[in-house]
C-alpha cells in the first residue's frame, strides 16, 4: 500500500491535471483539427451499436492470424463470431500465459510466445501493458522484458498454413517492419483481410505508412480508414 502522503499527491496531481487535459484535447479537436483526434473521435462515432474489427464476411474454417494478441480479446471475439482458428502471437511471457490460461479449452486458438517480423532476433520489449513496444523511445532508458521475433515467412510455412482470412496487427510499431516483409515476399496475395493499427511515435512514421498503404494498393483496396486509429484492407476481387 503506497503511504497516504504519496496517495494524496498522487489525487492532487490528477485533479490538477484533468482541466489540462481537457483543453488540449478541446484545443486539438477545434483549433489544431489534429487528424488523429478526429479520426479517433469519428472511430468511436462510428462504432456506436457495431464493431467494425468484426464486420468481415469470414468462412466458418477460416485462419486468422492475431499480431499483438494482448490478453486475447481479439482472438476470443473472432473466434466467437466465426468458430475461426486463430493463431494469436504475443512475445510477452505473462502476457502469452494470460492467453494460453483463457483459452485452454478453446482448442482452435493456438498461442505462440513470440512476435513476427522481418527476421529472427531478440528485441526489448517495454513494460506498458496494451501499448507495450519494442521500437519506442523508452526501450533506451527502461529495463525491459527480452522477446522473441521469428519470420513471418517462415513461421507462415511452418505452420502449414496456404491462406490468411484476416491479418489483425496492432504490435506498436512493428508493423512498420513487418508489413514490407509481406509485400516483398508475396505472402501479402494470400492475405484476404488486413486490419492494421499504425504508430505516430515511431520516427518518420507518417512517410512510412504512406509508402506502405501506396504498395499494399497494387494488391488490396482500402475498405475503412481512421488515421492512425484502425484501417481495414480487402484483398483485390473478393
Amino acid at each position: 500500500m503506497a503511504p497516504a502522503g504519496k496517495s494524496l499527491s498522487h489525487r492532487l496531481r490528477r485533479l490538477l491535471s484533468e482541466p489540462v487535459i481537457a483543453v488540449r484535447k478541446l484545443w486539438l479537436t477545434h483549433v489544431a483539427k489534429d487528424p488523429r483526434v478526429l479520426a479517433y473521435r469519428a472511430w468511436k462515432r462510428d462504432n456506436r451499436g457495431r464493431d467494425l474489427r468484426l464486420d468481415y464476411d469470414l468462412p466458418r474454417d477460416a485462419v486468422v492470424f492475431d499480431l499483438g494478441g494482448y490478453l486475447g480479446d481479439f482472438a476470443s471475439d473472432v473466434h466467437g463470431k466465426f468458430g475461426a482458428t486463430v493463431h494469436l502471437f504475443e512475445p510477452s511471457l505473462t502476457f502469452h500465459a494470460a492467453c494460453v490460461d483463457r483459452f485452454r479449452t478453446t482448442p482452435e486458438v493456438h498461442c505462440h510466445a513470440y512476435g513476427l517480423g522481418s527476421a529472427d532476433g531478440t528485441l526489448t520489449l517495454t513494460d506498458d501493458a496494451d501499448a507495450s513496444s519494442v521500437v519506442t523511445e523508452k526501450t533506451r532508458n527502461l529495463t525491459g522484458e527480452t522477446v522473441q521475433i521469428r519470420r513471418f515467412a517462415d513461421v507462415f510455412a511452418e505452420l502449414g498454413v496456404d491462406h490468411i482470412h484476416l491479418l489483425k496487427i496492432n504490435i506498436e510499431g512493428g508493423e512498420f517492419d513487418v508489413l514490407p516483409h509481406l509485400i516483398e515476399t508475396g505472402l501479402i496475395a494470400k492475405i484476404d483481410h488486413l486490419q492494421i493499427q499504425f504508430h505516430d511515435f515511431v520516427t518518420d512514421a507518417h512517410a512510412q505508412r504512406d509508402r506502405i498503404r501506396a504498395a499494399l494498393s497494387e494488391t488490396h483496396d482500402c475498405a475503412w480508414n481512421y488515421h492512425f486509429v484502425w484501417e481495414s484492407w480487402a484483398r483485390k476481387g473478393l
